[in-house]
């Protein structure tokens, strides 16, 4: 649960819902993510069995991350929190504002 609703790891898995990437393809979509986290993070879904690895005997050496089963099971449940979050981003903040002036 950790590795998939870290923020790296939320965004790999939404990312990936929309086709595989190459390694730096996926950083550029992603955005702001440093090439030693990403790699960590792609590990991390990579061993629990939600992203796919696979390296191509190609010169150059070219590898592609996609989604296993799993993980587009999970990254459809994910990205469904991250719109729904989008959505009623207004309410959250309208409610934090109601409990600091109540706190106040």
């Amino acid at each position: 649960m950790e590795h998939v609703t870290s923020r790296w790891g939320t965004l790999v898995l939404i990312a990936l819902l929309d086709r595989s990437y190459r390694f730096s393809e996926l950083r550029r979509e992603i955005g702001r993510v440093s090439e030693k986290m990403l790699a960590q993070t792609l590990q991390t879904l990579e061993r629990d069995g939600l992203v796919h690895r696979e390296a191509k005997p190609v010169i150059p050496p070219r590898v592609d991350y996609s989604l296993t089963d799993l993980g587009r099971e999970a990254a459809e449940q994910v990205r469904g929190l991250a719109l729904w979050t989008e959505r009623r981003m207004a309410a959250v903040q309208k409610a934090r504002e109601e409990y600091d002036a109540a706190k106040a």
